[in-house]
């Protein structure tokens, strides 16, 4: 059974959002998809969940998030609007980028397929977008409520009823539709392989909408439809359907993630003699050695353990802003990293849970050569705090010491 795991993140405005990530049974995902729900619903809809199931059983993994305001996510409702649904997509594009891989997948539902296509532009790892029953222009949710649009106007604001619940739409959530006009032109500068679903019995978004959307889109862009579905799909064998297609569309376009690298021997061995604390070290064939300062009563050949410690640090750090450079063309000449370590008191340490006597400080300097703007180089630095080994040190590490 795929596995499912509940998120919080935060978006722009520091509220937090509740998400949903569902992984493959088995294994790292092939690749990573943002699924946006449709206009007043959430990511428990059942359509997206078996959507999102069905993908997961294909090898991805799918974060499902509720949107500022819907679902267990923070906010209100009527604070919100066209414009703030795509930041929170943006919010949770990057927090996925930051803890598994960027999404390459964006899928959005309705309204969901409107804000995914205005998205996309703000995340340069996206090939690929779907979408489900999508309008082509974001203001044709207007006609949801038509006859109070004057109220709002005039007032302010006004309840509607959407779905068979209240909701309270302001006048800002009108103004900033309004804002969104050019949706087509945008469509059309999409730059990423576009898959279009949508039922010629849908009564929610008409199926007119499905192909203005596909005539302002450029190649490569494919229709599917999905005849006899309604809206919502709530027919489990459409939402099947529908990740049946979606999954081996993709793969067309998805690249798979790097897989890890493959040890014969994963084991590290340590090796010392009866007397010195000079000691033989391997791994996968390499070998080094480790030993003391002289006045600790070593014989100075080789860094000592902390120096070691340090040397992974900061090895992994050059690593990590290597590979994110060249994946995004960022023209990075060199990368220099220097690390020292200190015990210093728990209380000078803000950050630290410890309270009262001694923890380790690690600092490291990074060094990037090339002609960087600021921006590139505070991003570079951002990822410099993702390497594997700094988040093994930050993270709870268990060891488990056997007699061999």
């Amino acid at each position: 059974m795929p596995r499912s795991e509940p998120i919080r993140l935060p978006n722009a405005t520091g509220q937090t959002l509740a998400a949903r990530l569902d992984l493959p049974d088995a294994g790292e995902p092939v690749a990573h998809a943002l699924f946006a729900h449709c206009f007043t619903c959430s990511k428990d809809l059942h359509a997206v969940r078996r959507i999102a199931r069905g993908l997961t059983e294909r090898g991805l993994g799918v974060l499902s998030v509720d949107f500022t305001g819907l679902g267990d996510s923070e906010g209100a409702f009527e604070d919100t609007s066209f414009s703030t649904t795509v930041g929170d997509l943006v919010s949770a594009a990057r927090f996925l980028e930051e803890t598994h891989a960027a999404p390459q997948l964006l899928v959005g539902h309705s309204l969901g397929g409107a804000a995914v296509l205005a998205a996309a532009g703000q995340l340069p790892a996206v090939r690929a977008v779907a979408t489900i029953g999508a309008p082509c222009d974001p203001g044709h949710v207007r006609h949801h409520f038509v006859d109070q649009e004057a109220d709002i106007v005039a007032d302010g604001q006004a309840v509607v009823d959407l779905g068979g619940r209240p909701f309270t739409i302001r006048r800002q959530f009108l103004d900033d539709l309004d804002t969104h006009d050019r949706m087509r032109e945008r469509i059309g500068a999409l730059g990423r392989a576009l898959l279009v679903f949508h039922s010629p019995q849908d009564a929610t978004v008409g199926i007119e909408q499905a192909r203005h959307l596909f005539e302002a889109a450029r190649h490569p862009k494919s229709f599917v439809s999905l005849d006899g579905a309604d809206h919502l799909l709530t027919d489990p064998a459409d939402a099947r359907y529908v990740a049946d297609v979606l999954a081996a569309w993709a793969t067309r376009y998805l690249c798979p993630a790097e897989p890890a690298p493959a040890y014969d021997d994963p084991a590290v061995t340590a090796e010392i003699g009866a007397s010195g604390f000079r000691t033989a070290l391997g791994a996968r064939g390499f070998t080094v050695v480790a030993d003391e300062p002289a006045s600790v009563g070593g014989t100075e050949t080789g860094p000592t353990p902390y120096d070691l410690l340090g040397m992974a640090l900061g090895a992994c750090t050059a690593m990590t802003v290597r590979m994110y450079a060249d994946r995004k063309g960022v023209g990075l000449d060199g990368v220099g990293v220097t690390v020292t370590h200190a015990r210093v008191h728990a209380d000078d340490c803000e950050r630290c849970a410890t309270e009262g006597g001694h923890v380790s400080r690690l600092t490291r300097t990074v060094r990037l050569d090339g002609d960087l703007d600021d921006a590139t180089r505070a991003r570079l630095l951002e990822i410099a705090d993702r390497c594997p080994v700094h988040k093994t040190l930050e993270g709870e590490i268990d060891i488990v010491t056997t007699e061999g």
